[in-house]
């Protein structure tokens, strides 16, 4: 089956992690964060592409113009990732079979793990979680299958998809990934060492 899977940028956070900087907004190799990001979201079979913004919303927006992207304002960014899941999840069609969540965080992914992640949720006919793992640890993104998406609506705070995990275990597919999956810049250490990394 070939299935129809979005692909959700969460881009609203504050970053205060990484200090006064927006971390998404920091360039790696010349370019922005959020945009590498979101360049290896458009480079996969995922569509449609949706960003979800809220601190700094106009200056993440500049970071990606010109890119085939929807962008969805999160006002209440501020309450944490929940918020941020909820307003991208709303902004989808509903004929969709799932739905990919990226954090924008993310820059050394590549849209081959993405298509991988897809199709191994197409040889589950689109009824599992798709998670990635790379030696036994799980990363992101996580590709959720449309019939959660009522579940996810429902988180709140500053806790992410994973605490359905538990709830859903026997619905998980992990398909082995390269490190990158595991590796988010939230601190301005891991900024310099991707940077050192990518020159």
């Amino acid at each position: 089956m070939t299935a129809a899977v979005a692909a959700i940028v969460l881009a609203a956070g504050r970053s205060t992690r990484m200090g006064a900087d927006n971390k998404l907004l920091c360039e790696v190799a010349g370019t922005p964060m959020v945009r590498l990001v979101v360049d290896t979201a458009l480079a996969s079979r995922a569509r449609p592409i949706n960003v979800v913004v809220g601190h700094q919303a106009d200056q993440v927006r500049a970071a990606l113009a010109g890119l085939k992207v929807g962008f969805v304002d999160n006002p209440a960014y501020a309450s944490g990732l929940a918020s941020s899941l909820r307003a991208g999840l709303g902004s989808l069609p509903q004929t969709l079979a799932g739905a990919l969540v990226l954090l924008g965080d993310m820059p050394t992914l590549k849209s081959t793990h993405l298509d991988r992640l897809i199709e191994a949720f197409e040889a589950a006919s689109g009824d599992a979680i798709i998670v990635p793992v790379h030696d036994g640890e799980r990363g992101n993104p996580v590709l959720w299958p449309a019939r959660y998406f009522p579940e996810l609506m429902q988180l709140d705070g500053d806790v992410g998809a994973r605490r359905l995990f538990a709830r859903h275990a026997q619905t998980i597919t992990e398909v082995a990934v390269e490190a990158a999956v595991l590796h988010d810049v939230d601190t301005p250490e891991a900024l310099a060492r991707l940077r050192s990394e990518h020159p």
